[in-house]
């Protein structure tokens, strides 16, 4: 019985990697498309990144500038909740008037 049944597995594990191999070949193009639609995502993102790291300065610099007309509006206003008006470089390095 076993000598009968031999043949038979090697014929069906032969038939499942062929079949594998011929699901292997069909998903490459599949594969090669992810991978194209992959890189110009990497390119895009790189893109993006160095747009970032231009600009990031310039709102930063921008920011600042308005942090300090915010400040010398408190200013004239009188400080916040009556306190002791702060002032801009004050502000940048967390330091407060004393109470």
């Amino acid at each position: 019985m076993v000598v009968h049944a031999l043949p038979r597995r090697l014929s069906l594990g032969v038939a499942r990697t062929a079949r594998a191999g011929y699901r292997t070949l069909a998903s490459l193009p599949r594969i090669a498309t992810a991978l194209t639609e992959l890189r110009d995502a990497a390119k895009h993102l790189e893109r993006l990144a160095t747009f970032a790291a231009e600009e990031l300065p310039e709102i930063v610099y921008q920011l600042e500038g308005i942090r300090e007309q915010l400040a010398a509006i408190e200013n004239r206003l009188g400080g916040r909740n009556g306190q002791e008006p702060v002032t801009p470089a004050a502000r940048r390095s967390g330091s407060r008037p004393p109470s």
